[in-house]
């Protein structure tokens, strides 16, 4: 009895001297949210000093969800370098006779992570003003450069049609998604709903009825039907639309990535003057001097989209980029694990605790410590690249994922920050200037079901450090 009432004692004395690591408005706040403190682990340091501010639980790994992507990109920006760019290559399969291709088209993917919809317009004008009318052959997609296992869009959580599902490819086209646009006519009284890409593999069934009304939950009001097979997809939308709503998008991934492209080069190609009405199927692209070179957006550009809007499939690309760049195509998973190792080794960077799986930080198996994650930002900080990982992350108030967040507080156009969402994890990892223009680390992560109330107290955080960090001692008790 005596034994158990001493062990009582001191696991209370334990969670009360962690709770005294932090400002006691601080505590307040994630209390006040019912998150419990032995779920929260903070770090507040300023970029020049030895030690924390103050730190809570900094050594117990959690799951970081998107501030994992803060890791990604630091790395890739040393590895790779400010300008780096992917390239995807075109190779003629037999001669070129009066604008004629009498064989093959060979497109050959290195791994870009945004080939949006305008770039591959540039990439089909430029066939054809190198004199490519027709292809008589076929579509031969060179997709080697990745060698991963089949990819499940449903295994993260049983949402295959979600865009941050797809899985990384080495010839990936507009995230391979489908935006279907809704908007009333001109007449006012239909709804038309516009497919971009048209991909002649999606076909679109019942529009909705235009009717009176507020927004609310107008995806459940259009009462939408998808059919997703890897060689052809279908949409109808049979229920109402609101007039309220005005234009209206909803994005869904579609297709498996061959089929997509295929689309995406009929389409394109014919829009640009050309013909082409063959099949697809994968190969391996020759080793003479390519056709046609489209290259991407240089890394700086890339890693802005990877942090500012938290996108989940262009984070996997680069990550598996690290791996290729490092240590020899194909790229695999194990080859980015090992050229990241590699990278913490070289740079002394300890983060003890770490776990990637995916470089994302969609993963219920990624993990970080707060004290890991405050020391990588503290060496990117002092990085050649410090300027561009910094303009990387969300300006509080601004833009990205803070464009809506920290409105009301000291942090707005002061916090350059990096969110992590997921059921059960709230995070936020970066910078915050104070008035003085001193620069300070604030990493914060909540790993809990309560984890949904926790935005609140993680603002208040960062507006408190604006506010008081340089100022504070620690509080009597």
């Amino acid at each position: 009895m005596r034994r158990s009432l001493a062990l009582g004692i001191l696991l209370l004395l334990c969670a009360t001297a962690a709770r005294a690591e932090l400002p006691r408005a601080v505590a307040r706040a994630f209390l006040d949210a019912k998150v419990p403190l032995d779920r929260v682990a903070v770090v507040v340091q300023r970029v020049d000093a030895a030690r924390p501010l103050f730190a809570h639980q900094p050594d117990a790994p959690m799951n970081p969800a998107s501030t994992m992507k803060l890791v990604t990109s630091f790395a890739a920006l040393e590895l790779l370098g400010r300008d780096y760019r992917w390239k995807t290559e075109a190779w003629l399969g037999g001669p070129l006779v009066e604008g004629s291709l009498r064989g093959d088209l060979v497109l050959r993917g290195g791994g870009d992570p945004k080939i949006t919809i305008e770039q591959w317009q540039a990439f089909m004008a430029d066939l054809r003003a190198k004199g490519l009318a027709r292809v008589e052959g076929d579509l031969v997609l060179d997709r080697s450069l990745f060698r991963l296992p089949q990819h499940d869009a449903a295994q993260f959580d049983a949402e295959p049609l979600r865009p941050y599902n797809v899985g990384p490819d080495a010839l990936l086209v507009n995230f391979k998604a489908v935006r279907f646009a809704f908007a009333p006519n001109a007449a006012g009284d239909a709804v038309e709903v516009k497919l971009e890409p048209p991909l002649p593999q999606v076909a679109l069934g019942a529009t909705p009825a235009l009717v009176d009304g507020d927004c609310n939950d107008w995806r459940r009001s259009v009462a939408a039907s998808f059919v997703n097979q890897p060689r052809g997809a279908a949409a109808a939308f049979p229920g109402r639309y609101p007039r309220g709503c005005g234009e209206r998008d909803w994005h869904v991934a579609m297709l498996d990535h061959s089929t997509y492209v295929h689309g995406m080069f009929a389409t394109y190609f014919a829009q640009a003057g050309g013909s082409f009405g063959g099949a697809v199927r994968d190969g391996l692209a020759p080793r003479e001097a390519p056709f046609a070179v489209m290259e991407s957006a240089p890394l700086y550009d890339i890693v802005r989209d990877v942090n500012k809007l938290s996108n989940n499939v262009m984070a996997r690309q680069l990550y598996l980029t690290l791996g290729a760049h490092s240590l020899g195509a194909p790229a695999t998973l194990e080859k980015s694990h090992e050229a990241l190792r590699r990278w913490l080794a070289r740079r002394k960077l300890a983060l003890p605790g770490l776990v990637v799986e995916n470089g994302s930080g969609l993963s219920r198996q990624e993990r970080i410590t707060a004290g890991g994650l405050a020391r990588l930002l503290a060496a990117a900080d002092a990085s050649p690249v410090r300027d561009e990982f910094a303009s990387s992350l969300a300006v509080a108030a601004t833009d990205g994922t803070l464009e809506r967040r920290m409105r009301n507080g000291s942090a707005v156009g002061r916090g350059l920050l990096k969110t992590g969402s997921l059921e059960g994890v709230r995070a936020l990892a970066g910078y915050v200037i104070d008035g003085a223009g001193s620069r300070w680390i604030v990493v914060a992560m909540v790993n809990d079901p309560s984890a949904i109330r926790a935005n609140a107290p993680l603002d208040f955080l960062a507006d408190w450090v604006i506010r008081n960090a340089s100022t504070w001692t620690r509080e009597r008790r």
